[in-house]
């Protein structure tokens, strides 16, 4: 175990089918510890995409917050766009994403759909679960390289597209994913954005918006297959959820759902081998009370798996990217 003053990346554990693990050991301020060892844990996310600092001693949201800021450059402001609900816990640092214990949170990189994103996910375990609850972590630039090469073509030609109906009933909504309710608001933000959007008899608003799929890394260059296709696509939903909505909202009125940048429906056996593929590829750990987690969000994708038992686990994203910096293959659009 590596002495609590000084952190090497030579210290990382690297194990098959796990996350790189930088044991600490730490007795002391964990604030004062991440600053100290800044560039060092920025230079494993850099060389492995991730890395699960252990021992930390995280217990609370203002020890977590001093944590974060020491080891970024900025935290993000006010999510927007955000796809499910998340509670705010301090300046910049928020719950997980609400979404049913029992059900998976499959493979995505936060916020690929917009044109500003986090270049760096950090996630603070409070509370570890009874079981499961782990959140897994997968390269992009090896998902990729697994991909049938196809199928990566007509993506890059293409990008992908997404819809998403918003209500007050079911994900987030309007007011939680705009930050306001104001209809003028919510359409300047969707033209500066390139989001085309409708506002529904019901007054749902629906939004279509077409990105790239592929992108550059903006440090490296490597290319990384960086999106949220498979998670939000209808064929992710379980099937009896997915049934009902379809029975409730209708085949178009979906919370969200994702197509091929020119429309075209994906079937459930692409989303099925894209969720294989990032399956094979995922390293889990479960957490631990007092764990730091640092991903880097463009070249990494993560995801959360089901759990029993209560589970805290704050995130922050840090680090701002815009796609515009990232090479995409195609124009950004709203349609």
């Amino acid at each position: 175990m590596p002495s609590p003053s000084a952190v090497s990346p030579r210290d990382v554990v690297l194990r098959p089918g796990r996350p790189p693990m930088l044991p600490t050991g730490l007795c002391g301020d964990p604030a004062n510890w991440a600053a100290r060892h800044r560039d060092a844990l920025r230079a494993v996310v850099a060389e492995h995409g991730a890395v699960l600092v252990r021992g930390l001693g995280l217990a609370d949201a203002a020890g977590a917050e001093a944590v974060f800021r020491s080891l970024t450059t900025g935290l993000m402001g006010e999510e927007r766009e955000s796809f499910a609900p998340r509670q705010n816990r301090a300046e910049g640092v928020y719950t997980s994403s609400a979404w049913p214990q029992n059900q998976p949170m499959c493979m995505h990189h936060e916020l690929s759909y917009t044109l500003e994103f986090p270049g760096l996910m950090l996630f603070a375990c409070l509370t570890a679960p009874a079981e499961g609850g782990a959140t897994g972590v997968a390269d992009g630039q090896a998902v990729l390289d697994a991909l049938p090469r196809r199928l990566v073509k007509r993506f890059e030609r293409q990008g992908w597209l997404l819809t998403r109906t918003y209500n007050d009933e079911i994900g987030a909504s309007v007011a939680e994913a705009f930050g306001t309710e104001d209809r003028d608001a919510v359409e300047r933000y969707c033209r500066a954005n390139s989001i085309a959007f409708a506002w529904q008899p019901d007054g749902s608003l629906r939004t279509r918006q077409r990105r790239s799929a592929v992108v550059r890394h903006p440090a490296t260059g490597r290319r990384c297959w960086f999106n949220q296709i498979a998670f939000l696509s209808e064929w992710t939903i379980e099937p009896e959820v997915r049934e009902y909505l379809v029975d409730v909202y209708g085949a178009e009125g979906l919370p969200f759902n994702t197509f091929f940048g020119n429309g075209e429906p994906l079937g459930a056996d692409v989303v099925q081998r894209l969720n294989a593929v990032y399956e094979a590829r995922t390293a889990r750990e479960p957490w631990q009370a007092g764990d730091l987690m640092l991903v880097d969000n463009i070249r990494t994708a993560h995801c959360r798996d089901p759990f029993e038992g209560p589970r805290e686990v704050l995130v922050a994203m840090g680090d701002p990217v815009r796609l515009s910096a990232c090479s995409p293959t195609i124009e950004v659009t709203a349609t």
